[in-house]
C-alpha cells in the first residue's frame, strides 16, 4: 500500500492560473531519513553490511573477504528496486504467498451445512467480522459491522454527490475546503480510527427500472404506448449506470473517554457521533440519504461476490425485509460459495476481480475533479475507495517535523557528497516545508491511500477491464499498481466492512 500525506483546504495550498481554473496543492508521499532513497531500517542494514567486513579485516584479511561476499549480496538485495519497489519487499511477498498457498489460505469452499451456527462464512480478512443491527435513536435502525478480533465498529452512510462540473467554481472550492475541515475535525475525535469513501458503479441491470415502471403502468393504456415503454425499459440498461456513493466510518470504542465495555453502550456512542458527522457532510457537496441498514450492507457484499445477483439483491433490499425479520440477506450468507485467490486476480462465485492500489499520487497541482475519470462508470462493475486516516494535532506536528528533518538530512548528505540536488528533490523539500507551515497555521493532516477493484463475469473480458482502469488512472494523473499476492485484501478493502490494510497486515486472519 502507498501511504500519502495529504493537506488541503488552506488558502496557501490553492492557486489560480491565468485561465481561471482553481488548482490545489495535491498530496505528498511520506519519505523517511535514509540513504539512496531507502528507509531507516534499510539504511541501517546497508551501514551494517559496510561495517562488518571492515571489522573482519581488522581481525584477519581472509575473514574480512569472507564476510564481504554475503554483505555485498545483502546490500544489493536491499538497494535494488524493480519499478520503484524494493526487491527485498518483492521477495518477502512472494515467500508469504507461497506459504499461504501451501496452508490453503487462498481458497474457500463453503457448504450449505455448517457445523456451528456462528461459524464464520466470509473469507480472509472478512472472517472476524459480524453484522449488527442497532437503533439510531430516531425510531429507525442501521447496520454496524463489528470486528470481533479488535472490537472496531464500522457504520456506513449512503450519500448522493453533486458533480463539480454542474456548479460554479466558487461552490466547488467551498466543498473542497469543507471536506478538508470535515477530515481535519476527525483528528480531534478519538473515536474515529479511519474513514473510507467508496464510489460503486455498475451497468444498470434494468430490474429496478422495470419494477418501477411495471407498478406504475396502467393496464388500460393504449397497446402501442405499452410496447413503447417496454422497449424503453429493455434498452435503458445499456445506456445507464448504477452509482452508489458510501462513506464508511470506523470507530474504536476503546478510545472513548468513558470505558465502554457493553456492546450496546458502544453502539449508542457510535450513533451519537454519527449525528454530528452527517450534518457536517452536507456542506461538502454531498447529501446524506440515510445510514445503511444491515440488509443493505449484506446486499453490497453479496453483489460484490456475485455480480449476477445484483438485480435480485436490489429487489430484496427494495422490498424492505430486514435481517431481524428473517430476510434472505444476512452477513453469513453474503459471502461467496467458492473463492480462489490467484497471484494477480481473485475469482469468486460468478465474478473475477482485480484490485489496484495507489502507487504514486499526481505530482503537479490538481483540480477539484482530478479523480472524476477514475470514478466514473465503465462497462464493468467497479469500486474505488479512498482511505483516510486522520491524525491528531500532536501526531500531525511530529510527522511533518520528521518529514522536514528527513528532507534536510538528504540535502546535507548530497552537499557532503558534492552532488547537485535534482528538481524532484527540491520540489519535495519545498512541499515538506509548506505542509509543516500550513499545519502550524491550523491545516489538518491525513494519511491517504486509494484502492480500485473492477469485476467481470466473463474472464475473457479481464484484459479489456484492466486496460480501462489503467487508462482512467492515467487520465487522472494517478499511478496504480496491481496488488500482487494480496488481491483478496484489496477486494475486501473496497467493501463497507471497515478493512484497513495496514491494520490487518500484522494480525492473523484465521
Amino acid at each position: 500500500m502507498t501511504t500519502v500525506t495529504g493537506h488541503s483546504g488552506t488558502s496557501s495550498r490553492k492557486a489560480q492560473d491565468v485561465s481561471g481554473i482553481r488548482t490545489y496543492g495535491g498530496w505528498r508521499r511520506t519519505r523517511g531519513i535514509g540513504l539512496f532513497g531507502l528507509g531507516a531500517t534499510a539504511t541501517l542494514i546497508v551501514l551494517g553490511c559496510a561495517v562488518v567486513p571492515l571489522l573482519g579485516l581488522a581481525i584477519d584479511v581472509r575473514t574480512g573477504l569472507t564476510l564481504a561476499v554475503p554483505c555485498a549480496l545483502v546490500t544489493l538485495v536491499t538497494c535494488a528496486r524493480i519499478d520503484g519497489v524494493p526487491f527485498s519487499h518483492l521477495v518477502i511477498r512472494r515467500c508469504q504467498w507461497r506459504w499461504a498457498v501451501a496452508r490453503g489460505y487462498t481458497s474457500l469452499r463453503a457448504g450449505v451445512v455448517s457445523d456451528h451456527p456462528s461459524a464464520w462464512q466470509l473469507p480472509g480478512v472478512l472472517a472476524p467480522t459480524e453484522l449488527l443491527s442497532v437503533e439510531d435513536g430516531r425510531g429507525g435502525r442501521f447496520g454496524l459491522v463489528r470486528d470481533r478480533s479488535s472490537g472496531l465498529l464500522t457504520a456506513t452512510l449512503r450519500c448522493a454527490s453533486t458533480s463539480t462540473w454542474l456548479v460554479d467554481g466558487a461552490d466547488a472550492d467551498a466543498w473542497v475546503s469543507n471536506w478538508h475541515s470535515w477530515l481535519a475535525s476527525r483528528g480531534f475525535d478519538p473515536l474515529v480510527a479511519w474513514v473510507a469513501v467508496t464510489v460503486d458503479t455498475a451497468p444498470e441491470p434494468g430490474s429496478t427500472l422495470a419494477r418501477n415502471v411495471g407498478v406504475r403502468l396502467d393496464g388500460s393504456a393504449p397497446r402501442d404506448t405499452q410496447i413503447l415503454m417496454a422497449e424503453l425499459v429493455d434498452g435503458s440498461p445499456s445506456a445507464s449506470a448504477d452509482v452508489d456513493t458510501r462513506v464508511s466510518i470506523t470507530f474504536d470504542p476503546s478510545r472513548a473517554g468513558d470505558r465502554l465495555d457493553d456492546l450496546a453502550d458502544q453502539a449508542a456512542e457510535v450513533s451519537r457521533a454519527l449525528s454530528g458527522m452527517e450534518a457536517a457532510l452536507s456542506e461538502c457537496g454531498v447529501t446524506v440519504l440515510a445510514r445503511c441498514s444491515a440488509t443493505e450492507l449484506a446486499g453490497c457484499v453479496r453483489v460484490a461476490f456475485d455480480p449476477t445477483s445484483r438485480g435480485d439483491v436490489e429487489s430484496v433490499v427494495g422490498a424492505g425485509t430486514t435481517v431481524e425479520e428473517g430476510g434472505p440477506l444476512s452477513w453469513e450468507t453474503s459471502g461467496p460459495v467458492a473463492a480462489e485467490e490467484a497471484w494477480d486476480h481473485y475469482r469468486h462465485d460468478s465474478g473475477t476481480s482485480i484490485t489496484w492500489s495507489w502507487h504514486e499520487a499526481p505530482r503537479q497541482q490538481v483540480t477539484s475533479n482530478v479523480l472524476v475519470r477514475l470514478m466514473s462508470p465503465s462497462r464493468y462493475p467497479k469500486r474505488v475507495t479512498m482511505l483516510y486516516k486522520p491524525l491528531s494535532a500532536g501526531s500531525a506536528s511530529r510527522l511533518l517535523e520528521g518529514q522536514v528533518n528527513a528532507a534536510a538530512f538528504r540535502e546535507a548528505y548530497r552537499r557532503s557528497q558534492g552532488r547537485d540536488a535534482t528538481a524532484r528533490d527540491q520540489a519535495d523539500q519545498e512541499q515538506a516545508q509548506n505542509a509543516a507551515r500550513e499545519e502550524a497555521l491550523g491545516a489538518g493532516v491525513v494519511l491517504m491511500s486509494l484502492y480500485a477493484t473492477i469485476t467481470v463475469t466473463d474472464p475473457d473480458d479481464l484484459p479489456a477491464a484492466v486496460a480501462d482502469v489503467e487508462a482512467r488512472a492515467d487520465q487522472s494523473k494517478v499511478q496504480v499498481r496491481r496488488m500482487f499476492g494480496a488481491q483478496s485484501v484489496g477486494f475486501a478493502t473496497t467493501l463497507p466492512a471497515g478493512i484497513y490494510p495496514p491494520f490487518v497486515a500484522g494480525r492473523s486472519t484465521r
